[in-house]
């Protein structure tokens, strides 16, 4: 069994930010339980581009609101609390921030903990070590 709080991870290793966001991950592909789970927000007035051309994500919108562009096909989706999305076709995507974002995000395959995103907003695909 795993349990764990955001504000024993917050300052830790697993506690990684850019610009403009944050993710707090909770659960790691070391945890060896085939996902892992983020809790990630987004500052208001921002604009991301992200391709997670290696991983699917399952969103859970806590907080905030924007819209989310899926630039393969040209549409445009409003979030707010309650939204959930899913990239199960590992689609390019906008997300525009219109007030702060609190996210509930779950990769697969899991991430290892340090990834961050490349200029095309790819995670890279890094194999975790269990333990």
């Amino acid at each position: 069994m795993i349990v764990r709080s955001t504000d024993e991870i917050t300052g830790t290793e697993r506690d990684v930010a850019g610009t403009g966001w944050r993710s707090k991950r909770i659960v790691l592909g070391g945890d060896g339980v085939g996902f892992s789970f983020h809790e990630t927000t987004i500052e208001a007035g921002t604009e991301h581009l992200f391709h997670y051309q290696h991983h699917v994500e399952a969103v859970w919108l806590v907080e905030g609101e924007g819209s989310l562009t899926d630039l393969d096909n040209d549409v445009v989706y409003e979030l707010g609390p309650g939204s959930m999305y899913l990239l199960n076709g590992h689609e390019r995507h906008r997300l525009v921030v219109r007030t702060r974002m609190r996210m509930m995000c779950v990769f697969n395959p899991p991430v290892t903990g340090q990834e961050v995103h490349d200029s095309n907003g790819v995670y890279p695909l890094v194999a975790a070590e269990v333990g």
